[in-house]
């Protein structure tokens, strides 16, 4: 009973072992994940931003043409 134990007990380090040699390289991975996200979401914002403010001058160009038309009539 006790080489089981011993046995059991000596492959469950060796395991954890093996388990902590392989996570030790990915300490950094969820921060540069964020960043990454981070990067696309200020990229889709100045995007959306941009295609507003194009959107913004052309409606207003349209809304002054119109209302100098209703007023010269």
């Amino acid at each position: 009973m006790t080489i089981s134990f011993t046995f059991f007990t000596a492959e469950l380090r060796a395991r954890a072992g093996a388990h902590d040699r392989r996570l030790h390289g990915d300490h950094g991975e969820g921060v540069i994940s964020a960043a990454i996200a981070v990067l696309i979401m200020a990229f889709l914002g100045a995007l959306m931003w941009a295609s507003f403010h194009t959107m913004w001058q052309k409606t207003e160009a349209n809304t002054n043409k119109n209302v100098d038309k209703m007023i010269q009539e």
